[in-house]
C-alpha cells in the first residue's frame, strides 16, 4: 500500500522510518517532509493547513492511507474532509479534537466524568481573571484555551507573573484567539508521564510510557518549549500507577467520548503528573507526542503500520504491541534563540557520522536541502535517538552522537533521562 505522512517534523520523520519498515508499505510520501524524510520517500510540497489539497495529493497519486501528524490540521477536521472523500487517514475527527483544540472541552470532559485533573476556572475577561488570579496563593498555571505551539502554558511561580500571562493572552494577543479563552488552574507538582494510546472508539491498545522534557534549559529552568528530549521507559512510574493511569484515564476517557456521541480514533495522547494524590491529567494530544514518539516507536518491536489500520476499521482489540526491552533516549538538538527568535538555513556538519551506530537514529525536525547541503528550517532541528540496554547506555550513545553535530547557534540539554538515573 502507499502511504502518506503529513507533516516535516521530528515525530513525523519517525512515523515514516517506522511505517516503512512495515511489509504493508511498498512506498511513503512525505507532505511536504524534511531533509531528513526524503531518505526515507518523496517529499511533496504541500501547506498541511490545507485539507483539500492533501486530499487532492492522495487521490491523485492514489494513496491508500494517510497519516496525519500535526494537531492544528486534526483540530481543523482534515479527517472529516478525506472521509467525505472516501479516503482513508487516520486521527480523530474535528469534533473529537476539542480534546486538544480546547483547554475547557477536555477540563470539562473530565470533570463530568471524573478523570482525575487538576482544578481550573475559565475566564474570557481581563479583569476578572486578573482580579481572580490576585486572590490566590502562588504558583499557579494560566493556561490559553486554544492551540499554542506548545507554549500557551505558563507556570507562574508569582502574582506578577500570572498577570503578565492573562496580559498576553487578553491584551497582547500573543497567542491571537487561542488566548481569548485562559484557564486559571491549581498548580500541581510531581515528575510528568506521557502516554499514547492507539483507539477505534471502543478498545485502546497502549504504548509504553515516555517523559518529555519541556523547559529550555538543564535542571527544568527556562521557558516552556515544544519538547528537548524524552525518554522511556520511566522507571518513576510503577506497575500499579500505570495500570491505574490507563483505566482510569485513557480508558476512561475513550468511553467518555463515546457517551458523549463523538468516538474517539486515532491516538491519543495523556499527559500527566504523578502527584501524591495520584496521577492526574495536565492536558490531552490528538495526536503522536514530539519528542515522545521519537523515544517510543524506536521500541516497538513490530508493525505500527496493523495499528494505524485497527484504529480506522474498528479492529484495535485485536492489534497487539510488542516492545523491545530496551531503553531509548532522545536529546532535541535546536536553534540558537529557541524557544524565542532564532535564525535559520545554517548548514548542518556532521550528520552521518552521527548516525553510524546502529542503535542511534537521527530525526529531521527542522531541516531543509539547499544547494545540496542539509540546512536548519526550525527551532527544533534535531532529535538524536538511542537505544541502550540500559539508561546509561542509551544516554552514552546518543550524547556521544550529538557531540559529532555542529552548526552555528546549536543548544541541546544535557541532562535529558536525569529523572531515570537520579
Amino acid at each position: 500500500m502507499k502511504v502518506m505522512v503529513v507533516g516535516g517534523g521530528g515525530r513525523e520523520h519517525a512515523l515514516a522510518w517506522k511505517i516503512s519498515q512495515s511489509p504493508l508499505a511498498g512506498s511513503v510520501l512525505c507532505a511536504p517532509g524534511n531533509a531528513g524524510m526524503a531518505q526515507i520517500g518523496e517529499c511533496i510540497p504541500a501547506d498541511v493547513e490545507d485539507p483539500a489539497a492533501l486530499a487532492d495529493i492522495a487521490t491523485r497519486r492514489g494513496v491508500d492511507l494517510t497519516v496525519v501528524g500535526p494537531e492544528a490540521p486534526l483540530v481543523d477536521g482534515i479527517v472529516d474532509h478525506f472521509g467525505e472523500r472516501k479516503l482513508k487517514v487516520f486521527g480523530p475527527s474535528g469534533s473529537a479534537a476539542r480534546i486538544e483544540g480546547s483547554k475547557h472541552f477536555a477540563k470539562s470532559l473530565m470533570e463530568k466524568y471524573g478523570i482525575p485533573t487538576g482544578r481550573a476556572r475559565l475566564f474570557n475577561d481581563f479583569e476578572k481573571a486578573k482580579a481572580y488570579v490576585e486572590s490566590l496563593e502562588p504558583p499557579l498555571v494560566v493556561k490559553a484555551d486554544g492551540l499554542a505551539a506548545g507554549k500557551g502554558v505558563i507556570i507562574a511561580p508569582d502574582i506578577n507573573t500570572a498577570v503578565k500571562a492573562l496580559s498576553d493572552c487578553f491584551v497582547d494577543r500573543v497567542f491571537g484567539d487561542s488566548g481569548n479563552t485562559v484557564l486559571v488552574e491549581e498548580y500541581m507538582e510531581g515528575p510528568e508521564v506521557s502516554i499514547l494510546s492507539l483507539s477505534d472508539g471502543k478498545a485502546t491498545a497502549h504504548m509504553v510510557p515516555s517523559q518529555d522534557h519541556k523547559r529550555a534549559l538543564d535542571g527544568d529552568r527556562g521557558p516552556n518549549t515544544g519538547g528537548m528530549g524524552a525518554y522511556s521507559p520511566v522507571p518513576l512510574l510503577d506497575d500499579a500507577s500505570e495500570s491505574e493511569i490507563y483505566e482510569n484515564v485513557m480508558d476512561a476517557t475513550v468511553r467518555a467520548m463515546e457517551a458523549e456521541g463523538v468516538p474517539y480514533r486515532g491516538v491519543l495522547y495523556g499527559g500527566l503528573m504523578l502527584t501524591d494524590e495520584g496521577p492526574k491529567v495536565l492536558e490531552f494530544n490528538v495526536r503522536f507526542g514530539d519528542p515522545e514518539s521519537q523515544a517510543v516507536i524506536p521500541r516497538l518491536a513490530g508493525d505500527l503500520v496493523p495499528g494505524l489500520l485497527a484504529t480506522i476499521d474498528g479492529t484495535v482489540a485485536d492489534y497487539e504491541m510488542k516492545w523491545t526491552p530496551e531503553y531509548c533516549v532522545c536529546v532535541v538538538v535546536a536553534s540558537g534563540g529557541y524557544p524565542g527568535k532564532y535564525e535559520t538555513g545554517i548548514p548542518i556538519k556532521g550528520l552521518k557520522a552521527a548516525a553510524h551506530d546502529s542503535k542511534v537514529e537521527v530525526f529531521h525536525a527542522g531541516t531543509r536541502n539547499e544547494d545540496g547541503d542539509i540546512v536548519t528550517a526550525g527551532g527544533r532541528v534535531l532529535n538524536v535517538v538511542a537505544l541502550g540496554t540500559d539508561f546509561d547506555q542509551a544516554r552514552g550513545l546518543a550524547y556521544e552522537a550529538v557531540q559529532m553535530i555542529s552548526f552555528e547557534g546549536m543548544h541541546y540539554r544535557k541532562d535529558i533521562g536525569y529523572q531515570a538515573i537520579g
